[in-house]
């Protein structure tokens, strides 16, 4: 069974998401995400951050605590440390919302993921996004209704997007334009491949929340 590594940020997350975890899986809870897990009913197994939100003692089992004065976020030391544990696969929930430069940071972050030969995930209750790096990925439709293909470095090329309302076959997408935004499944999967560079995949369930 696969092991996977569940990180929870300070954001508030009402997802429906399935958390049937099993043994192999981890549960760290990024500084303010210990509120959010247990507001969900998941119980962390480790607290990491610098516990400006929320106070080490509020946190129940292990706790990792670092001074505010450094350079990675609380999410990037959540991520590092997943990793340090022998994870790569990756689910984030709660770090979209509130302040703008923090989401930004948080879909970073998910870069780091992917450059780390990882998988990232970052969900809310109306996204699921992710990175891609060069290779055929299928993305299920699972009540999203847009799926938003961005381009993550200066040119991605040999771009085929299949089973969406907007096909692609061998396109290019650039840094620069949004080509690639507010695209529709035609079926319950599509299929995206990417012969150089990298993209960023976001699903979206409505318009707004």
């Amino acid at each position: 069974m696969s092991k996977r590594c569940f990180i929870f940020g300070g954001y508030p997350c009402n997802s429906t998401f399935d958390f049937s975890l099993s043994d192999n899986d981890m549960v760290i809870c990024a500084d303010g995400g210990v509120r959010l897990a247990e507001s969900l009913g998941v119980q962390p197994k480790l607290a990491v951050g610098d516990f400006d939100t929320v106070s080490v003692k509020d946190c129940c089992g292990n706790v990792e605590c670092y001074p505010p004065e450094k350079d990675d976020t609380d999410m990037m030391i959540a991520v590092k440390t997943g990793f340090r544990l022998g994870y790569k696969d990756f689910i984030i929930l709660g770090g979209i919302g509130g302040r703008l430069d923090h989401t930004f940071a948080n879909i970073q972050t998910l870069n780091y993921i992917a450059d780390n030969d990882g998988k990232g995930l970052l969900i809310s209750d109306n996204e699921a996004v992710t990175v891609q790096l060069p290779e055929a990925a299928v993305y299920y439709k699972e009540g999203y209704h847009y799926i938003s293909v961005f381009s993550m470095t200066d040119i991605c090329e040999g771009v085929y997007l299949k089973g969406l309302k907007y096909p692609l076959e061998n396109g290019v997408l650039s840094a620069g334009f949004p080509l690639g935004i507010s695209n529709e499944f035609l079926s319950e999967k599509c299929t995206i491949e990417l012969k150089k560079g990298k993209l960023l995949i976001i699903r979206s369930k409505s318009d707004s929340i």
